[in-house]
């Protein structure tokens, strides 16, 4: 199973920006389609987006198109969530996830990190 590490969370100001990393270790990243996944307080998670095993495919939330971007680096066994103009909305957990039925489904992602607190201040 692949192990997976967030990293680049923090407390940014409402219309600034970060970028999540996500690094994968134990499989080639290849194999797995990879999902951005967050929660909120009180809230359920909440799938954010995702990129296909060769990153040509990728799809969102409605309420981050436009906003967020995400990227990987097979070669590096990296996974990027750029995410600009953010919104207090935005305030949860961000979860790197893998899916290696590659189906892409919020169901199918069955490797999680542990997560990493992004906070947007009014």
């Amino acid at each position: 199973q692949v192990q997976l590490v967030e990293s680049g969370g923090g407390l940014v100001q409402a219309g600034g920006s970060l970028r999540l990393s996500c690094a994968a270790s134990g499989r080639t990243l290849s194999r797995y389609t990879m999902g951005w996944f967050r929660q909120a307080p009180g809230l359920e998670r909440e799938f954010v987006g995702a990129i296909s095993w060769s990153g040509g495919i990728t799809y969102y939330l409605d309420s981050v198109k436009g906003r967020f971007t995400i990227s990987r680096d097979n070669a590096k066994s990296m996974v990027y969530l750029q995410m600009n103009r953010l919104k207090p909305e935005d305030t949860a957990v961000y979860y790197c996830a893998a899916d290696e039925s590659r189906l892409g489904r919020p169901v199918d992602f069955g490797s999680w990190g542990q997560g990493t607190q992004v906070t947007v201040s009014p």
